[in-house]
């Protein structure tokens, strides 16, 4: 059994991209029909994401957690990657998709599979959580279903919370349709005049500042008034009952429009399209420009529009003309809108229907002696390889760091920042080094997208304290995660280094599986004051020892060395290519790999998202293999192993045009045995056939396999890393 987590905060998938004009082809002898579509891909991920909510061996909380995640990645989808189709469509562009298709066809393709999973999804919550989380003692419900002591409290809390930040809106000639902002819930309601002829339409908005879902009690406790709601009554969650907001404002609608009829009620969404456009090369203060554009986000176009199943026609026909959509774009709900709500469900204090804690390790080599670690010492006698969240992020890169600032020989330390935390203790550290006088440079990526606000705030904090803040270069987005630290030892200046896969945030640290490098090695320090030259200055490096950079020669060092186990191969030599990644699409490094299966060269690909490539094509990738593993954290670490040159490489990068192309990222080699053999052994295992996984065939369409030939259950490759005892996996 596999299950894949995220945490709760803004919709996020990792894997998507905007749509921009494409690499113009490469001549190619190969097939035309060798990609797999990369929308299709995408959906057939959350897909994935869909049937662990739908395994009943999955605990009940966590399967209310994947629909959420499906609810936020599907939002994202909608607002990144459909929203540039559409603007491609209504431009006319003719540009077509890698397997040919036009904006129009894979507009169409995404309606007819968004539509079967959105039913799907509707049908997992509806027919087997919500019944499921009944038995264990947790219920929504309807007003209807409600008893008359909890409409009364209810009634009074209308009053008390709801009511005074309600604002209806009518619709009529002196009262223009209202803008329906991105992801909110609205009403749409139709009142009649009883002395008039006619039906109007208003709207009302249902607040975000106030809990989605309501938590209720049966009856209050002996001697507790009748105004009281289950928060006010202690927190135990064995026996929990909520109501939707939008519900109780519902049940309360006639005393927003005193002296009409409220005929009918209905609830929509609409999703808008939220990438941003900032003129980087005209903006004189990037900082200000990206802030007025994400004003303006809130306004962008509408590129879906939810309803529940059953919407009247007649609204439905206003609702489409007022917001420009066509049938199209129309999602039918069976059920409660926006799914990303049952993260509420997932705070109860349930640990029997979650997953078991993950208690985190401390590195072997990070191991306190007498309650203290010298970082440096440790970094001299040989690198150190972490892997989150099997190994601790706090006692290694946060206090790697945190020991650095408050090292009175440490001089400089540079960072790159793409997300972090709210309450950041790596930014609290950065703080303080700049205020005990070290000179401190911090790249803070302020258009990582849905962080960009939280990130403009990081920077300004930073700066008031005295760190040197840099937004990066012109036209690209910085997300390599690097930390350098310049000490004055006795011998002279000495560089320590981090390099990593994920970002610098404690939080998603216990969530996200990634891999970090810390080392002294001289080379990789030097190629890092390279790196932060070029993010700094008017440097024009390209060329590093340890690393490959994009844009520059990621891509072309990557073909290299896939070109050196074909010829390898070619020669009757050992050879092989081992892939882990998010997403893998970018075509020339496919049409690379498939040069290589042609000339006998093992090709494994581990793919937590998109994947364009067919594996097992006859003439074509007979030898190439790819899976996918999804489990309670979420695979994120990007890993390159090269067999023939013996060579193993981790960084930031997955192989899609953004990161190649249009990204600051950074690959390292990592050269030390002793540190090679971990990443090996984490390979060997995940394309183990004794693991669970899902599998990718020539067609496109994946399969899960979770049983081996005589019906017993497959390992849980994540459990297993954990030390986890297996339990009953779930058959496909």
């Amino acid at each position: 059994m596999n299950r894949s987590e995220q945490p709760q905060r803004k919709p996020r998938s990792a894997l998507l991209e905007p749509l921009e004009a494409p690499r113009p082809p490469v001549p190619s002898d190969l097939p035309n029909d060798r990609f797999i579509n990369r929308e299709k891909s995408w959906l057939d991920f959350n897909a994935r994401v869909l049937a662990l909510a739908e395994d009943e061996s999955v605990p009940l909380l966590e399967r209310a957690k994947f629909l959420a995640i499906f609810a936020s990645n599907l939002d994202e989808f909608y607002m990144v990657r459909v929203a540039g189709l559409m603007r491609r469509e209504a431009t006319r562009l003719a540009v077509l998709s890698a397997d040919g298709l036009t904006a129009r066809e894979q507009l169409d393709l995404i309606s007819r599979t968004a539509a079967d999973l959105g039913e799907r999804h509707s049908r997992c919550f509806t027919d087997a959580v919500i019944p499921a989380l009944a038995e264990a003692g947790i219920t929504i419900q309807l007003w209807n279903d409600l008893t008359d002591g909890q409409k009364d409290r209810l009634h009074h809390y209308f009053h008390q919370q709801i009511f005074p930040v309600l604002t209806p809106l009518a619709v009529d000639p002196a009262h223009p349709f209202p803008y329906i902002s991105g992801l909110s819930l609205n009403l749409a309601v139709t009142v009649r005049d009883p002395g008039g002829d006619g039906d109007r339409f208003a709207r009302v908005k249902v607040p975000q500042n106030v809990p989605r879902l309501i938590r209720v009690i049966p009856e209050p406790p002996a001697g507790v008034g009748g105004h009281h709601l289950a928060h006010d009554l202690g927190d135990d969650d064995h026996e929990v009952c909520f109501i939707p907001l939008e519900e109780v404002i519902s049940a309360h609608l006639s005393q927003l429009f005193p002296g009409m009829e409220v005929v009918d009620s209905h609830l929509f969404r609409v999703t808008r399209n939220a990438d941003l456009e900032v003129e980087e090369d005209e903006a004189e203060d990037l900082l200000q420009a990206l802030e007025r554009e994400l004003a303006r986000r809130r306004f962008g176009p509408a590129v879906r529009l939810e309803v529940g199943d059953d919407v009247d026609d007649n609204l439905l026909d206003l609702l489409m003309r007022e917001l420009e959509v066509t049938h199209r774009e129309v999602v039918r709900v069976r059920g409660l809108l926006d799914l990303s709500v049952l993260w509420a469900l997932y705070e109860l204090d349930r640990p029997e229907l979650k997953d078991r804690p993950h208690v985190r390790r401390t590195h072997p080599r990070l191991v306190p002696s007498d309650d203290h670690v010298d970082f440096f010492t440790a970094l001299r006698e040989g690198d150190v390889l972490v892997h989150h969240p099997y190994d601790s992020f706090t006692t290694s890169v946060q206090r790697f760091i945190e020991q650095a600032a408050a090292d009175p020989h440490v001089l400089a330390i540079k960072q790159t920042l793409y997300r972090t935390s709210g309450d950041s203790p790596i930014v609290d550290a950065l703080i303080a080094a700049a205020e005990a006088g070290k000179q401190v440079v911090v790249l803070v990526e302020i258009k990582a997208r849905f962080d960009e606000t939280a990130n403009i705030r990081w920077a300004r904090e930073l700066e008031r304290a005295g760190c040197h803040v840099v937004y990066g270069l012109i036209g690209l987005k910085t997300h390599c995660k690097t930390c350098l630290v310049v000490r004055q030892e006795r011998g002279g200046l000495r560089r320590y280094c981090h390099i990593g896969t994920g970002n610098y945030n404690p939080k998603t640290a216990r969530l996200y599986e990634d891999l970090g490098l810390l080392t002294a090695d001289p080379d990789i320090g030097a190629d890092l004051t390279d790196l932060f030259n070029v993010l700094t200055g008017y440097s024009r490096q390209t060329e590093y020892r340890s690393l490959l950079v994009a844009p520059q020669l990621m891509r072309n060092g990557i073909i290299e060395r896939i070109e050196q186990e074909t010829e390898a191969a070619r020669r009757g030599h050992p050879s092989g290519v081992r892939i882990k990644v998010n997403s893998l699409v970018d075509e020339e490094v496919i049409d690379a790999l498939y040069r290589a299966s042609r000339e006998g060269v093992p090709v494994q690909c581990l793919v937590r998202g998109i994947c364009a490539l067919r594996p097992g094509v006859p003439g074509l990738s007979e030898t190439v293999h790819v899976r996918s593993i999804l489990g309670r954290f979420l695979e994120h670490s990007r890993v390159l192993e090269f067999t023939a040159i013996q060579e193993c490489w981790i960084g930031s990068a997955d192989m899609m045009h953004r990161n190649l192309d249009r990204r600051i990222e950074a690959l390292v080699r990592v050269a030390q045995p002793s540190q090679q053999g971990p990443l090996k052994a984490m390979l060997d295992h995940a394309f183990s056939d004794s693991v669970a996984a899902w599998i990718l065939r020539p067609d496109g369409t994946w399969y899960r396999r979770a049983i081996d030939p005589d019906g017993q259950p497959l390992s849980d490759y994540q459990n297993d890393l954990m030390g986890v005892p297996p339990r009953r996996a779930a058959h496909a």
